[in-house]
């Protein structure tokens, strides 16, 4: 096996790749699985230096969360309130109150830090 060393361009990137596809599944402990570990975490520094991530969207990620745990409007009812202020907030006509997002942080587990962002 060739040593490992950090990944600075595409070509490097994309042979990481395709040897991590090769050793998938290696066992832990092993000399290969070790390789994997490295090779994995090589791959997602590059990653996000190289194709960053937005933070989703708030109403988006109440949206997934509901979806996620097969909640309706109805069951946001005691998150956010009245029917009328669940839609105002979905559609994005109302924005978030600190109240409400502490409760959506607590009870649905949505990042506080997701939650605070400007809806686009």
């Amino acid at each position: 096996m060739d040593s490992v060393r950090p990944l600075r361009c595409e070509a490097d990137y994309e042979a990481a790749l395709g040897e991590v596809e090769k050793l998938w599944g290696s066992q832990s402990g092993t000399a290969e699985g070790d390789r994997l570990d490295v090779l994995a975490t090589l791959i997602d520094a590059y990653e996000a230096e190289h194709f960053p991530m937005d933070p989703p969207d708030p109403i988006e990620a109440i949206k997934f969360r509901m979806e996620q745990q097969g909640l309706t409007r109805k069951d946001l009812e005691t998150i956010i309130g009245s029917r009328t202020r669940i839609a105002e907030v979905l559609s994005r006509k109302r924005g978030l109150s600190i109240a409400m997002i502490r409760r959506l942080h607590d009870k649905l587990g949505i990042s506080a830090d997701v939650l605070i962002r400007p809806t686009r």
